[in-house]
């Protein structure tokens, strides 16, 4: 799956462009949990699947334990990506949750929403 997500940015016709996205992306209606350190730092019933990754709203993270990281990284079909770092009881998870402050037309779905990665747990 990978790989075919690496296609999308190669291909010329839009509407194929979208179609591939669109296969790759969904709305996950089920309430689930970001948990990392035994604690949740996220919930809601509204995440938008992408890559495997569940995006939550960014309402709805816990946001005494995240601050503001330095790191930024680039996808070629989404954007510039920023990251958060995560303090829960004492223990620090650096660069463990990422958002798209602005994103591509493709990616419009994920605007205004967190991932999460680096032992960060998402369960239903």
């Amino acid at each position: 799956m990978p790989t075919d997500n690496l296609k999308i940015i190669f291909l010329k016709n839009d509407s194929l462009k979208r179609q591939v996205l669109l296969n790759n992306t969904y709305n996950f209606y089920h309430f689930m949990k970001a948990i990392w350190n035994n604690t949740v730092i996220a919930e809601s019933d509204d995440t938008v699947v992408v890559e495997n990754n569940h995006y939550f709203p960014a309402e709805s993270i816990k946001k005494e334990f995240f601050s503001e990281s330095n790191t930024h990284t680039t996808c070629p079909w989404k954007g510039v990506a920023s990251y958060y770092t995560l303090e829960v009881a004492g223990k620090t998870n650096e660069d463990a949750a990422w958002y798209y402050p602005e994103v591509s037309e493709l990616a419009k779905g994920i605007k205004g929403r967190v991932a999460f990665w680096k032992g960060v747990t998402i369960e239903a």
